[in-house]
């Protein structure tokens, strides 16, 4: 089934200070605004998809590409970026483990004049935008001639690690040293950089993998295996489970997690597998992403289900509530990825014609409350926005505000301090607040809530009074255009991780 493999040729709270407040929410059909949701997009870098946007820009012209990307994530109401760093056995910061990635200068190996990476997570965070780096395991060039890679390069250091498949080169994840180094490159900017996430794209073994000849590799390490397949499978698994094991190690405040292809197995292959009738991850990838959920090797799972409700042979509305059931009882959240690629593009079918095509799958999403949010792909297009399907269902499922998922592992940790709220006043334009942490550490975010009556504990646990979500500082002031005399208002810290204070002291304004 199409995904974003077929596309390699062809919305971040509202933190600002410029954020608009909303009046207090009005439910409706019984629907009541989340306090967290996942509101992701992903910025894909792997031949200059969306940054940066072509090759060989100036430094200022990257960074300028860069920040308007932030300004389309907060325009959209998201909470997150995925932003891909290591899109071809390459890297958008200086590593010691692979070269500059081409698609910065268009020479692999050539320095861009500034630290990509390093400029991309601090300015993520001043918009109060989580940063999750988007790592591609195994692809080392979207060509098949060695000779073209840098000479440093490790695919020309040892041309044994990497094999020709369908124009391209790959690492071969059969080889041991292979696996440790891809883990190695990739956890040089977990441990150097701020991040908040490790997130793998849908690449494994590469799509029908007949011609794909590892069997030298087989030959030395497949004993034990009754047959190709199962090796490859297990070699998957332990790239997925070691990771875990060095983030837990090296990182343990970070998320992880993948965006697999949306079809696990077709029930006519496995009674377990979905009602559907499309390319299998388990065979065809050799990714058993069922099977990572249930052993619990995953804080998240995005399934990219890139089809529309109705659609032959693989429906929308068959595959959440199945992959909510797979979800369902384990500790790995659940987030889906939407296609707004396909919205409104003259080549797709009629059904994405439609401008309520991606709102229809949010409100679907709410009849499955293991779905904990969505991450869209990709960013051209949430902020292109054609026929008005972004903004359609940002104005139907976005209305509010929303902090980032707590993992359920984190979820226990020290949660922030309760904050002073030193004053709610009426000011030109508004309603100034000003709010004080208390804690020894600084917040992520300030979240600021606005009632007509005095709150009780109970009105905090979702969005219907969350009016914005400011970056966080030791102080913070920020002017709601909608706030009035006789209005409450009350703040919120929010760590990294997301976990939640108390709420201060409350302030009517007179």
């Amino acid at each position: 089934m199409p995904s974003r493999r077929t596309l390699l040729k062809g919305l971040a709270l509202a933190a600002a200070a410029s954020a608009v407040p909303l009046p207090a929410y009005a439910s409706t059909n019984g629907h009541i605004p989340p306090l967290r949701q996942m509101r992701g997009m992903w910025i894909a870098s792997v031949v200059n998809i969306n940054w940066p946007s072509k090759p060989g820009l100036t430094a200022d012209e990257q960074k300028a590409e860069y920040l308007a990307w932030l300004d389309v994530a907060v325009q959209r109401k998201l909470n997150s970026v995925f932003v891909q760093i290591r899109p071809t056995a390459d890297a958008f910061w200086p590593s010691p483990f692979e070269p500059w990635s081409q698609y910065l200068t268009g020479t692999q190996g050539q320095d861009p004049g500034y630290d990509p990476l390093g400029f991309a997570v601090e300015e993520t965070h001043k918009r109060g935008l989580a940063f999750h780096a988007w790592f591609n395991p195994y692809r080392v060039s979207m060509q098949d001639d060695p000779a073209k890679l840098h000479p440093d390069h490790p695919g020309r250091k040892h041309p044994d690690w990497i094999l020709p498949f369908g124009g391209k080169l790959y690492y071969n994840p059969g080889m041991p040293e292979v696996r440790k180094f891809c883990q190695d490159a990739m956890m040089d900017a977990v441990t150097r950089y701020d991040i908040d996430g490790l997130h793998f794209d849908d690449y494994f073994y590469p799509t029908n993998t007949t011609g794909f000849d590892d069997s030298a590799a087989f030959a030395e390490h497949g004993a034990g295996f009754p047959d190709l397949a199962s090796w490859r499978r297990n070699n998957v698994d332990l790239m997925v489970q070691e990771m875990q094991q060095r983030v837990l190690e090296s990182k343990p405040e970070i998320a992880w997690g993948i965006s697999p292809s949306g079809i696990w197995r077709n029930k006519a292959s496995d009674p377990l597998g979905s009602d559907t009738n499309g390319g299998q991850s388990y065979d065809n990838l050799h990714a058993d992403t069922r099977g990572w959920v249930k052993k619990g090797w995953l804080d998240y799972i995005a399934p990219q289900l890139y089809w529309y409700i109705g659609q032959p042979p693989a429906d929308y509305s068959k595959l959440v509530p199945w992959w909510s059931g797979v979800a369902a009882g384990t500790k790995t959240q659940l987030w889906i990825g939407q296609a707004a690629y396909k919205a409104g593009d003259p080549a797709q079918a009629a059904e994405w014609q439609a401008p309520d095509e991606l709102s229809r799958h949010l409100t679907l999403n709410r009849d499955h409350p293991e779905i904990g949010g969505d991450i869209w792909y990709n960013a051209n297009d949430v902020k292109v926005d054609r026929i008005a399907s972004i903004s359609t269902a940002v104005d139907d499922h976005y209305r509010r505000p929303a902090l980032a998922p707590v993992l359920p592992r984190l979820a226990k940790g020290e949660p922030p301090r309760r904050p002073v709220l030193a004053y709610a006043l009426r000011r030109h334009g508004g309603v100034e607040v000003r709010a004080v942490a208390t804690g020894r550490d600084e917040p992520f975010l300030f979240a600021v809530f606005r009632f007509d009556r005095n709150a009780r504990s109970s009105d905090f646990a979702d969005a219907r009074h969350l009016v914005a979500v400011v970056p966080g500082d030791r102080q913070v002031r920020w002017t709601d255009p909608d706030g009035g005399r006789g209005d409450h208002y009350y703040v919120v810290a929010v760590d990294r991780a997301n976990r939640t204070s108390k709420p201060s002291n409350g302030f009517r304004v007179i």
